[in-house]
């Protein structure tokens, strides 16, 4: 398994972002906040972490939602997966949205959304007249039905 170091500023008064387990994937993000928000349903916001870093480059940071969270409070990111490219250096927001029916009450020092950083390929585009045939062809949106 491959091993980057990133540059992180921690503002908050929350733990660096570790990984839970050997295989973990994400590390856990969490809000850093004045004072405690609340999310009515189908509201959003945007939660300050505190966190600012220097990603190297070809790497991205993808913020996703926490299953836990969504599940059992309805709470996710609503651009899932938010990106955080390279070059950026503010302060990691991440934007949260209540799909339930209920308020949703975020403290400061709750976990709120996961980050992955991982490397990208850029793509070069090659302007042709037409594609090459699969079995699939112009197939999509369910076109393979339900089992």
């Amino acid at each position: 398994m491959e091993s980057i170091k990133v540059k992180i500023i921690n503002k908050s008064d929350n733990p660096t972002p570790t990984y839970s387990t050997s295989d973990s994937a994400g590390m856990d993000v969490r809000a850093f906040l004045k004072e405690p928000i609340t999310l009515k349903p189908l509201q959003r916001a945007l939660i300050p972490t505190g966190l600012y870093f220097e990603l190297p480059h070809g790497y991205q940071c993808e913020i996703r939602p926490r299953s836990g969270l969504a599940l059992k409070k309805g709470i996710t990111v609503l651009n899932t997966p938010g990106t955080i490219d390279a070059d950026y250096r503010g302060e990691v927001g991440i934007i949260l949205i209540n799909l339930s029916d209920e308020p949703f009450v975020i403290n400061s020092g709750e976990r709120i959304c996961q980050m992955v950083i991982m490397n990208y390929t850029k793509a070069e585009w090659v302007e042709v007249e037409e594609l090459n045939d699969t079995e699939r062809g112009t197939g999509g949106f369910g076109h393979t039905g339900v089992k």
